[in-house]
């Protein structure tokens, strides 16, 4: 991206799981903990810890500012699973707003979960499966479980979405054409989930080749246009698992209920500067993607079978080895696609005053690693014990 990309509005979606704190096996806990984050929201007890720029609007793009007093609800979400949560965000402008709320809640959601003598992890995949996974009891997530069947008791999978802001579906769709070339280096940065049952699958993210499993998944194809899109869209209803327009499950889509591009392909992630660092590229991408759409400049036309591919390696090596690079076709060093994607968002990132912050963020990650890896060098240094320390530590962490 060169001249011309503007500042978008953005918001994320953190779906967190609870666990056991010594068997890390995932615990129904997600009612009792509401009930706990929407007393104290309505009661102020925690003080000023969940102020916050930014509140939700149906335009998904105003700014505000919330109050302890003002918090919605609805910002609080069971999730599929009653071992589930999800955290919708206010709408942002700035990203020090953004990690004052992400970090905020994640405080907040770490006490309630502790005073039901759990954990709140940020994570992929559990350590442990569930013996008996419970279906949040609702018409929809009954419908989904009809549907999902015998995929249900492994369906313990979080992730990190992100919403930007787009000025229309027509931009939206030529932006996405953009950004879904990218969408396996986001999936290599956001790996965190190595574990399933209790060991080590070789993969930095096994959510998502669980997620592979649906009958959308992956890069989302290259559409026309908006009404291409929206067609081909509304074809898939009624098709395997796909309810509705909000079960296509790819990597990226255009939201329904917002005008927004909504990118889906990340792990949850440990602590809220992980998840800042994959936001802000986010919104970097598509902020890029909408400038260079509005220029008519022509998106990298990877083949559909060469994409889908880079997606299951980055999902097993993660950084460790190499990435396909979108604008070679080519495989290349994890390290060196990462700076190819810093570098085609950097003119977005200046202009939301967000480059020193996110060279700041990757230098943290490239010392740290990803989830994944710090999840198995706390386990390879102390087992289940060591993890569940991490994973307890981690989810509030303020660094």
């Amino acid at each position: 991206m060169k001249q011309g990309a503007m500042m978008r509005t953005f918001g994320t979606e953190e779906e967190f799981m609870f666990l056991d704190r010594s068997t890390l096996r995932p615990q129904n806990v997600s009612a009792e903990v509401q009930s706990l984050l929407r007393g104290r929201s309505q009661s102020g007890s925690l003080g000023t810890e969940f102020v916050a720029p930014g509140f939700i609007t149906p335009g998904f793009i105003t700014p505000g500012f919330i109050t302890p007093e003002l918090v919605p609800p609805e910002l609080v979400h069971s999730e599929f699973l009653t071992s589930q949560i999800e955290h919708s965000s206010p709408v942002f402008e700035h990203l020090d707003q953004a990690e004052a709320t992400l970090l905020s809640f994640r405080s907040r959601l770490a006490a309630a979960a502790a005073a039901q003598d759990a954990l709140a992890a940020g994570v992929g995949t559990p350590f442990q499966g569930s013996d008996s996974p419970e279906v949040t009891d609702t018409v929809r997530y009954r419908r989904v479980e009809a549907e999902l069947r015998g995929l249900v008791p492994e369906n313990l999978i979080n992730g990190l979405h992100v919403h930007v802001g787009i000025p229309n579906r027509q931009a939206g769709v030529a932006a996405l054409n953009h950004v879904r070339v990218w969408l396996p280096v986001l999936q290599a940065l956001s790996g965190n989930s190595p574990f399933w049952n209790g060991r080590d699958t070789g993969f930095t993210s096994w959510r998502s080749i669980h997620a592979r499993r649906w009958s959308t998944a992956g890069c989302p194809p290259h559409f026309a246009d908006a009404a291409d899109y929206d067609r081909r869209a509304r074809s898939l209803i009624g098709v395997g698992g796909t309810l509705d327009l909000h079960t296509i499950w790819w990597g990226a889509r255009l939201a329904e209920k917002y005008p927004t591009l909504e990118v889906r392909v990340c792990d949850a992630q440990l602590d809220t500067r992980s998840s800042l660092l994959l936001t802000a590229l986010t919104r970097a991408l598509v902020s890029t993607a909408l400038a260079d759409a509005d220029r008519d400049t022509a998106p990298s036309r990877l083949e559909p079978e060469l994409l889908d591919a880079s997606l299951w390696h980055a999902a097993r090596d993660g950084v460790q080895s190499n990435l396909l690079d979108p604008i070679s076709g080519e495989l290349a060093p994890a390290r060196v696609v990462v700076t190819a994607l810093f570098g085609a968002v950097s003119d977005a990132l200046e202009e939301a005053g967000d480059a020193d912050r996110v060279r700041e963020l990757l230098d943290r990650f490239w010392r740290l690693g990803t989830g994944a890896e710090r999840q198995r060098a706390a386990f390879a240094t102390g087992g289940p014990r060591a993890l569940g320390v991490l994973l307890r530590d981690s989810v509030s962490a303020a660094d």
